[in-house]
């Protein structure tokens, strides 16, 4: 509470557009991630089409909201950037690699004859994939701690590799595959549609499970994690939690059972904003546990001022491009209704 008191409102603002830019982010490309991710079980090749032309108008859109986040994160966080790529730069690295690696295949392989589809579907399902663990491996790496003092990293170069990083990255791949399938559920018709129905309930059963051990393990990684949940909540923070998750989870399989299009994708992507509200609630206000603070890791006054009244723009408009794109492309798509390459 302290800190709070200590930290000022351009602070709080900044946080809270970088904490909205990542949550765009894994929304919108994770998504798109997911539908990777389930190259792995679809070996039908119009499927895997169908597939790719659910994303192609929208997943380099959806890309803007890393950039934006990243570049927030220089100009408004300067020692928390610093202190994070150093402690995190082969995850990073490769992460960006696995995005370039996504990119490229889904822009060669609609050029590519039928045999080298094959070999780009391949690059579509490794960069995919090694780009959610990777962003998990983050997560898991950011709430477990990044060891500092004075605003510079003090640990080695893999001392992200831990089991708890690790499996973090196992389950957003999941969850990834989780919102992928339910997005096609929504996107196509017929056999792919119920072959996607059959996965989201598995991925959205493995994807519960993982949330679930994520959540036990994290109130185990310190005393100040289970404080936030326990006595500074005066214990009702996680009875709420758990009511809310199991609140999302009986709609989602309602919605399955039911057959619905659109309601599982709504369930599915409530299910990763509560999770996030859930990690920044177990932080904060730290921004780069276990020592730096918002205020401790914000930029002068005059610099957020700044890069907040660029966002303010940038956002809105970036939010109309994103609803302007899904509206165009809406509906169903199917091999005779498929949008322009």
């Amino acid at each position: 509470m302290n800190a709070l008191v200590h930290t000022s409102w351009l602070s709080l603002a900044a946080a809270g557009t970088l904490a909205f830019a990542v949550l765009m982010y894994v929304l919108l490309d994770g998504t798109d991630l997911g539908v990777g991710v389930l190259f792995v079980s679809e070996r039908n090749p119009k499927h895997r089409e169908i597939m790719i032309d659910t994303i192609l108008p929208v997943w380099d859109g959806n890309e803007t909201w890393i950039v934006l986040g990243g570049g927030g994160l220089i100009a408004m966080f300067p020692p928390v950037y610093s202190a994070l790529l150093t402690a995190m730069y082969p995850v990073i690295f490769a992460m960006l690699f696995a995005l370039i690696l996504r990119g490229v295949a889904i822009g060669f392989r609609s050029e590519a004859t039928a045999r080298a589809k094959a070999r780009w579907d391949a690059v579509m399902l490794t960069g995919s994939t090694m780009a959610a663990f990777c962003q998990g491996v983050l997560v898991g790496s950011l709430v477990q701690g990044i060891r500092t003092a004075r605003g510079t990293y003090q640990g080695g170069p893999w001392d992200w590799l831990g089991a708890f990083a690790l499996f973090c990255g196992v389950a957003l791949a999941l969850g990834y595959a989780w919102l992928g399938a339910s997005w096609l559920i929504w996107r196509t018709e017929g056999s792919l549609q119920q072959r996607a129905r059959r996965a989201s309930l598995a991925l959205g059963t493995a994807t519960a499970a993982s949330t679930a051990i994520v959540s036990l393990w994290t109130l185990h990684l310190n005393e100040y994690y289970a404080r936030r949940w326990t006595d500074d909540s005066g214990g009702v923070a996680l009875p709420v939690a758990v009511f809310v998750f199991a609140s999302l989870a009986a709609g989602f399989v309602y919605g399955i059972a039911r057959r619905r299009a659109f309601a599982p994708l709504v369930f599915a992507l409530i299910w990763f904003v509560f999770a996030l509200f859930c990690v920044l609630y177990t932080i904060f206000p730290l921004v780069l546990p276990p020592s730096i603070t918002i205020a401790q890791g914000s930029s002068p006054p005059r610099t957020q001022a700044f890069v907040l009244g660029g966002t303010s723009v940038l956002v809105p408009a970036v939010l109309i491009y994103s609803t302007f794109a899904f509206w165009v492309f809406r509906g169903k798509v199917t091999s005779a209704r498929r949008p322009e390459q």
